[in-house]
């Protein structure tokens, strides 16, 4: 494919190394002669609006410089590594204190270090995340990616969070050194990887750091080019964009998404899942923006599109999305309608064995602890927050919203049965 020599020039590949995007696109318009005005006319914004995206140092606005870029002709790979995270200034080595010697010389001190970091709380260990996102580790290659990534996913899938986010620097790290290859699987593979981040983040109600992970997934899914990679990366960053209470722009992104795994053809297994999972995300972004009709609607359309999937989602893949996984979110779905009598007889058939992973098994207990306790029944709702406990103490300690409900149970019924083994329990995890 041809590539215009301005993208080849030093002056080129220097903005991409100091990760300048919007100075790219200046480049790019000027080449072309175009005013602001012209390039703000093409991608639907006013010129001061292109004007403070060329001179932003920081990306405020992906969709919008991905927009930009492609209208002014920024090569793929040329705005992907002016997107990237800095690469480490000095090579790992040379950073090694005596002490961390010691420990790598040491196997009994590095087992009880790397214990003492997959142990710590996930507050603690999101300075490590941080410092991941602002500066690329060195490649830590201790295996295939491929494995190691399925690994992490286990991780989020039992509710281990504090090991996944200890996990994450180093996988985000070799996620970006395989990604030097160009190849679109590997590509897919670092999208997956901020995809996974987002999704832990999510959970620990971090949602400025999880809108910056959901943002690089989706630079990195739209370069792989691969249509399920994009829609992981869509659905984590339209839930970010609810939290943040932006329901009309996280709507408009799933909509999008899934159109675009719909014409796929859905000929696959994995690309159904997709559909099915895009239309439930669907369905729980539109009832938390109080879009009543669209949310029954679309909950209704994914029971359709879940009807060819197995009874029980396999453990690892990317939409763990099955029948009983849609009757789950249609809880949800009335829970944030505000009918909780509604979404406690959605609840009613639910069986844990229903569902693969401990984090799903959790979630049944949460969702049905969530719709309990809007129908003012304390009892029910210890019951059900001891299930979901059980199956995935994560699920119910680390999240910020049902941690709530745990205090607001301790406090106002402490003699309810459940309530102080369960606010026990999870006080002293």
């Amino acid at each position: 494919m041809f590539v215009d020599p301005l993208w080849k020039s030093t002056r080129a590949r220097e903005l991409a190394a100091q990760r300048r995007p919007g100075a790219l696109i200046r480049l790019g318009r000027e080449h072309r002669a175009w005013t602001l005005a012209v390039l703000g006319g093409r991608i639907g914004c006013s010129p001061a609006t292109v004007s403070r995206l060329e001179r932003s140092a920081r990306v405020v606005d992906l969709a919008l410089v991905h927009r930009a870029a492609l209208e002014v002709g920024v090569p793929r790979h040329i705005l992907v590594a002016s997107l990237a995270p800095p690469s480490p200034a000095v090579p790992a080595a040379t950073r090694v204190t005596a002490s961390q010697r010691d420990a790598e010389e040491d196997p009994m001190r590095r087992r009880t270090l790397l214990t003492a970091t997959a142990t710590a709380g996930p507050v603690a260990l999101l300075t490590g995340l941080d410092d991941a996102l602002a500066n690329t580790p060195a490649p830590v290659g201790t295996g295939p990616l491929d494995a190691r990534l399925s690994s992490a996913r286990a991780l989020y899938d039992q509710g281990r969070h504090s090991q996944l986010l200890a996990a994450l620097p180093a996988l985000i790290a070799d996620g970006h050194s395989a990604s030097a290859s160009r190849q679109s699987l590997d590509q897919a593979r670092l999208s997956s990887v901020y995809s996974l981040a987002s999704a832990v983040l999510i959970k620990l109600g971090s949602y400025d750091r999880a809108r910056l992970t959901a943002d690089r997934a989706r630079t990195w899914a739209e370069v792989s080019g691969s249509p399920l990679a994009a829609a992981a990366a869509a659905r984590e960053l339209a839930i970010v964009l609810r939290h943040q209470d932006r329901h009309a722009d996280a709507q408009r992104l799933m909509t999008s998404a899934a159109a675009t795994v719909e014409a796929t053809g859905l000929r696959t297994e994995p690309a159904a899942a997709a559909y099915a999972q895009m239309l439930c995300t669907l369905a729980y972004t539109a009832a938390r923006g109080g879009e009543r009709a669209d949310a029954l609607a679309m909950t209704e359309e994914a029971r359709r599109a879940a009807c060819r999937l197995p009874g029980t989602a396999p453990a690892g893949r990317l939409f763990p999305i099955s029948p009983a996984a849609v009757d789950l979110y249609a809880v949800g779905v009335h829970w944030a309608l505000g009918d909780a009598g509604a979404a406690l007889d959605a609840g009613k058939n639910l069986r844990a064995d229903q569902f693969s992973t401990a984090e799903r098994k959790a979630r049944m207990g949460t969702d049905m602890a969530r719709a309990w306790w809007a129908w003012n029944r304390p009892a029910q709702t210890a019951r059900a927050l001891l299930d979901a406990y059980r199956a995935s103490p994560g699920e119910v300690r680390d999240r910020p919203a049902i941690r709530s409900i745990v205090d607001e149970l301790a406090e106002r019924h402490p003699r309810t049965t459940g309530v102080r083994e369960l606010h026990t329990a999870v006080t002293r995890a």
